[in-house]
């Protein structure tokens, strides 16, 4: 799974994308562009119609969030979701967003 950033509107540059592979890694890059926009996470639930508590537990990693709870907050700080097949690396090879 891919998070695409469009950061062009902050820094003038091209959009990045962040590979996700983990529940945690994804709370990370959320956590991360939410901080960015300098939202706090009430704000943000505001913004996405969901609770502080239900942002807290996506930003920490939680695996039970929903699809639609994570497409809501992605749409709220102007992600998107991209799917990709699964590029092979070596293990240490993709960094801990942790």
């Amino acid at each position: 799974i891919y998070i695409l950033c469009d950061l062009t509107h902050i820094f003038g540059m091209n959009s990045t994308s962040h590979l996700v592979r983990s529940p945690k890694q994804l709370g990370a890059i959320i956590r991360r562009q939410r901080k960015l926009l300098k939202l706090s996470q009430s704000d943000l639930g505001a913004k996405s119609g969901l609770r502080q508590e239900t942002l807290s537990f996506l930003e920490t990693g939680n695996p039970a969030v929903r699809l639609d709870t994570l497409l809501s907050v992605l749409a709220a700080l102007d992600l998107e979701l991209r799917i990709a097949p699964r590029s092979k690396h070596e293990p240490g090879d993709l960094e801990d967003f942790a």
